[in-house]
């Protein structure tokens, strides 16, 4: 029986297996995949990896941004194919993760969240027009851009008080204690599996170890392309001395991951003239990170995946005459899935 074949007839039968289908495919799109296999075992990392931080907030969190961000998209009549392609979930998914994670849990927290998922998916739609000139997909810019203006706007209002981003604080040197770090596969290997995880900002090695058994359901370039943008940029930040407790749990990774899969196999055709300019294109991804965390800490606000968005649109820019794939899913047979 031909699973596969089933769930394509059923999505073309039935318009709740197709909604489904399409959430599933606006998770799986977090990591610039277009599968609903895929999306479904990153829905059971994600879930994985919230109670394992007794934090099952953040699970229905992301399930509820997807739907609503998918609902939105229905509503605004916006092209079906788009929509079936899950690219109105997936950002609206990630705003609903950091808001039940970063703020106070309570009714109002979850009223805040829809209204966050439902202006995502507009300025999903009106970064798409804009970036339509350069060529460049939106990538999870609306997400950061909605979910800044609203931990920024916590500040201001009284019952809606944030509990894990911090406080602003002017940016200091790091100390050199600090960057100190044994490196050995003990520290080594979980810190990567958490770059993978933290791209849905839950620091878990078994959520990070999952996702990339979803990446290699659809891609096995682009679960390769992770492994190698989290073991890069996991040894490059330890180099260059970066605070040992940030890489240890992934923060120096999770946006060059999505940089790495972006450019490995997704955005341009797999090749070996292509990985020098991957290999670059996560290092500076690592350096972008390390720039955003000193110019947002006086704000108080994290860089969330806004480094993976800047590196990337400065690595497609130039296009350097190497081949763009097509940005739709392929046939089934093809082992290479893109946006």
């Amino acid at each position: 029986m031909d699973v596969g074949r089933s769930w394509h007839d059923a999505t073309q039968r039935y318009a709740l297996v197709a909604f489904i289908d399409a959430n599933l495919r606006g998770a799986s799109q977090v990591l610039l995949q277009n599968n609903p296999a895929t999306g479904l075992i990153i829905l059971v990392a994600v879930c994985w990896g919230a109670v394992d931080a007794q934090t099952p907030r953040a699970a229905i969190g992301a399930v509820a941004g997807l739907v609503v961000g998918t609902t939105t998209a229905l509503l605004l009549r916006i092209p079906h194919a788009p929509v079936r392609e899950g690219l109105f979930g997936f950002n609206p998914l990630l705003t609903g993760v950091a808001i039940s994670i970063y703020l106070r849990p309570g009714a109002l927290m979850w009223i805040y969240l829809v209204i966050g998922a439902v202006v995502t998916t507009v300025v999903t739609v009106a970064t798409g027009a804009v970036l339509k000139t350069w060529g460049v997909p939106p990538l999870t810019f609306p997400f950061v851009l909605t979910t800044w203006f609203l931990l920024l706007a916590t500040y201001q209002f009284a019952r809606l008080g944030n509990i894990a981003i911090g406080r602003p604080a002017l940016p200091h040197t790091l100390d050199q204690r600090a960057a100190h770090v044994h490196v050995t596969a003990a520290f080594l290997t979980p810190s990567m599996l958490k770059d993978v995880s933290e791209v849905f900002l839950l620091g878990n090695w078994v959520t990070g170890a999952l996702i990339l058994v979803a990446l290699a359901v659809s891609s096995r370039w682009a679960a390769g392309s992770a492994i190698a943008g989290a073991v890069v940029s996991t040894l490059f930040a330890v180099w260059v001395g970066a605070s040992a407790s940030a890489v240890a749990v992934g923060l120096y990774g999770f946006s060059a991951v999505l940089t790495a899969v972006a450019l490995g196999g997704v955005f341009y055709h797999p090749s070996r003239r292509l990985v020098p300019y991957m290999l670059f294109g996560i290092v500076f991804t690592v350096v972008i990170q390390a720039a955003l965390g000193t110019a947002l800490a006086p704000v108080g606000i994290p860089t969330l995946t806004a480094p993976f968005v800047f590196a990337t649109w400065l690595f497609l820019l130039p296009k350097r005459d190497l081949v763009q794939t097509e940005h739709h899913e392929l046939p089934e047979h093809d082992m290479l899935r893109t946006r």
